[in-house]
């Protein structure tokens, strides 16, 4: 799950950045795990740029189940760095 969080949150983190092309990278991640997903059962992970910046992006994810149950949370911080040509 921490994974499927912080994909999330990567992903979000490019999105802040216009046209610049950019590599992201995780700094710190902090994950609380609220309960046990179900074997089967579809997870969904929505991720929240906080503040978007130029160099550093603070974000957060949450994965809720099919019944909308909290499953996890995470808050992270993101280094933007340009991508060369």
């Amino acid at each position: 799950m921490a994974a499927m969080l912080d994909s999330a949150m990567g992903a979000s983190a490019v999105t802040m950045v216009a046209d610049r092309r950019v590599f992201v990278a995780n700094t710190e991640m902090k994950v609380s795990f609220v309960r046990a997903a179900k074997v089967n059962d579809i997870l969904t992970c929505v991720a929240t740029v906080l503040k978007p910046g130029r160099v550093i992006s603070f974000l957060e994810a949450k994965i809720t189940d099919s019944d909308e149950r909290l499953i996890a949370t995470a808050s992270s911080t993101y280094l933007i760095r340009e991508r060369p040509e």
